[in-house]
């Protein structure tokens, strides 16, 4: 179907989609994930031409995000204008560089954090580095909340992510001190993105780090194709430790909080 006054189609056909978004998997690796069953219900997809814009809903305010080459990125901007007063009044935005502006005149942005895209390129490095850790599951939730309040209060992790088996952590002395787990997983779209990773202040310099996801990328790689992960572009010390485990960057985007002009959120 199409929305009202927009010339943008609203795409359900997943097969469409995937063939549309494995064009560029990792640019686009968190849609991918997003069409798995497991996520796809929270979903919503615009499309124009080859263009695709998804809206994912799980999250509070929702997820909106939009990725293309930089040739492509008029287009891309044009479907976000012509979008744009149909979606929430606020959103969180995941853009390549320039999509942003296509959204001023819908939206106020409220800070912008530039992010780099990093993929699993050389797998052979992760050989070099000590894995450690065991599968966490649902029992293990208030303690990996609690160490999420100590070391890394601002992230975003729904307990839902537990159920898909990719979440690792190590214990010192019967203590989780660290985490790795994944944003999405889908082995039948055969990607997955890292998230969620964090490790105790108390903890840190000593390689815990490093051990879960090394561990976490090699139990990955049996169910899928493509390994990613969004970083702050500004947080040197997580660059540097992905680069030692064979990651090298794919990609820049801006992640930004944007209010609609008018809202009652906007004051």
């Amino acid at each position: 179907m199409v929305c009202d006054h927009l010339r943008v189609w609203v795409e359900r056909d997943r097969a469409v989609l995937a063939k549309l978004l494995r064009r560029d998997p990792l640019r686009h690796v968190y849609q991918l994930g997003d069409l798995d069953d497991f996520f796809w219900p929270y979903t919503t997809w615009f499309r124009r031409g080859d263009q695709v814009v998804l809206l994912y809903g799980a999250t509070s305010p929702p997820t909106l995000l939009a990725f293309g080459r930089p040739e492509r990125v008029a287009e891309l901007g044009a479907l976000l204008t012509e979008l744009a007063p149909s979606l929430p009044e606020r959103v969180y935005a995941h853009l390549s560089p320039g999509l942003v502006d296509a959204l001023a005149g819908r939206y106020r942005v409220d800070g912008a954090v530039a992010h780099r895209r990093l993929a699993l390129t050389d797998v052979g490095r992760l050989a070099g580095v000590r894995a450690d850790g065991t599968v966490l599951t649902e029992t293990d939730l208030p303690e990996l909340v609690e160490l999420y309040a100590a070391a890394y209060p601002d992230n975003w992790f729904d307990p839902r992510m537990l159920e898909t088996g990719q979440y690792v952590g190590v214990r010192v002395a019967g203590q989780l001190a660290a985490v790795a787990g994944v944003h999405v997983w889908s082995p039948v779209y055969r990607v997955a993105a890292l998230g969620n990773v964090a490790t105790r202040p108390e903890f840190r310099g000593r390689g815990f780090g490093s051990a879960v996801v090394a561990a976490l990328c090699t139990r990955l790689r049996d169910s899928v194709d493509h390994v990613a992960l969004n970083v702050r572009a500004d947080n040197v010390t997580a660059l540097r430790l992905y680069e030692r485990l064979g990651f090298t960057p794919v990609d820049e985007y801006g992640e930004f909080p944007l209010t609609a002009w008018g809202s009652a959120a906007a004051g």
